[in-house]
């Protein structure tokens, strides 16, 4: 799929420089479009660089998280509703415990940690499946709650913005928050009507009743200030939050005599390798991109969307992060790559910027999740697992551009 995505970008771009050139007399366009490539790889090669002080920074901390219990103590937290959610896993089979902590390594931005024990909880899984080509109802759910991606620490939003120069770098925390839960809510729910899940259960209730009676309250909140006071606030919230969390894990672990600094360098080493280990994708994916915008292909798909949108009478600045959610749930190097040109085209704090960083963190890529963890134990019959996942991804899309409106404005 990427490989067909980043070829299109080069020969949508020659299409269009070929009708900017013979069609429109702009000879210039070709100019443009290798200057773009070059620019594009500094960019890339500058951001990627540019990230290896805050990875290191925040896989460090989230080292000292996964090693004090963090990871542990979310697991049990919601343990009673994943029992009820997988009815078909017997009590006591290792596929619950994996599942659990798969979830929350994904709420705390552990991807390191929550991808081998994802593979490890869907082999256990299937494990229990009577047909071994055919996905099982609780396969699908535990991947649809993966594709929407409940993060309650976007480690990668926080560090490209930081490399891009965002004044507040953790302002998109609180919308991204709500737009995730938001897709997550929407790909159990339609997953749930499918399967016919007994959502009416107490524990099912009291979970997601409490939690979304939580995100209301917010939004009601948020709505009801005025613009600067809600920036304010938002900020205030977000900064302490993450802090907060951050002590939290210095003190689990020092309560749990773990080596601090030790940890924390091992953490602090993983970052390393994963800021330079993205080099290579991160300037593929930008200069194609950079390309494709500069051949003039891309503004012209997205002038017929802000006509359309403006026909209607309803705001366009949304339509420039448009790119990012089309391409979210294909690619996540090609989203991320637009994520990161969208802030260098419009800036950082600008409302497309932002935007972007919300879509980004909203949801997961559903074809690369759905591919590498069914691919992983020879699932070739996905059932109702892409539907339910891209619904998720179009409703954490509409509530990232909602939720963005209401925090910037």
């Amino acid at each position: 799929m990427l490989n067909a995505i980043w070829a299109a970008f080069f020969i949508a771009a020659f299409l269009a420089g070929l009708h900017q050139w013979l069609v429109l007399g702009d000879a210039q366009v070709w100019a443009r479009m290798v200057a773009a490539a070059f620019d594009m790889a500094k960019t890339g090669f500058e951001v990627a660089l540019g990230l290896t002080g805050v990875m290191c920074l925040w896989l460090g901390f989230m080292k000292l998280g996964e090693r004090g219990g963090a990871v542990a103590i979310l697991g049990r937290a919601v343990d009673p509703l994943f029992r009820r959610l997988f009815p078909g896993i017997p009590p006591g089979h290792p596929a619950s415990a994996s599942i659990v902590m798969n979830m929350a390594a994904n709420m705390l931005g552990l991807d390191n940690a929550a991808t081998p024990l994802g593979l490890k909880a869907m082999k256990e899984l299937q494990q229990l499946n009577p047909k071994e080509d055919t996905a099982t109802d609780d396969m699908i759910l535990f991947l649809v709650i993966n594709t929407s991606a409940v993060t309650v620490i976007p480690i990668a939003i926080f560090t490209y913005r930081t490399q891009m120069g965002a004044k507040d770098p953790t302002d998109v925390f609180l919308p991204l928050l709500i737009a995730t839960y938001c897709s997550t809510l929407v790909g159990l729910l339609v997953t749930a009507s499918v399967q016919r899940l007994r959502l009416r259960d107490p524990v099912v209730l009291a979970y997601l009743g409490g939690l979304t009676a939580l995100v209301g309250g917010v939004v009601a909140y948020c709505s009801r200030l005025d613009r600067a006071t809600l920036e304010a606030q938002s900020a205030f919230f977000s900064n302490f939050v993450i802090f907060a969390l951050i002590l939290a894990f210095v003190a689990l672990a020092a309560w749990r005599k773990v080596p601090l600094y030790e940890v924390f360098v091992e953490g602090a080493k993983e970052g390393f390798q994963v800021a330079v280990g993205i080099i290579p994708y991160l300037v593929a994916m930008l200069v194609a991109i950079g390309v494709l915008r500069a051949s003039g292909a891309l503004d012209r798909v997205l002038d017929v969307v802000r006509w359309g949108v403006t026909s209607l009478g309803l705001d366009t600045r949304w339509v420039d992060a448009l790119p990012v959610g089309l391409v979210r749930p294909l690619s996540g190097s090609g989203s991320r790559g637009l994520v990161i040109e969208t802030m260098k085209t419009f800036g950082a704090d600008s409302f497309a910027g932002r935007l972007a960083c919300v879509i980004q963190g909203s949801t997961e890529t559903t074809f690369y999740i759905l591919t590498v963890y069914f691919g992983s134990v020879g699932i070739r019959k996905w059932r109702h697992a892409v539907p339910c996942g891209l619904l998720a991804e179009l409703a954490g899309f509409v509530a990232a551009v909602l939720v963005s409106y209401l925090f910037f404005g």
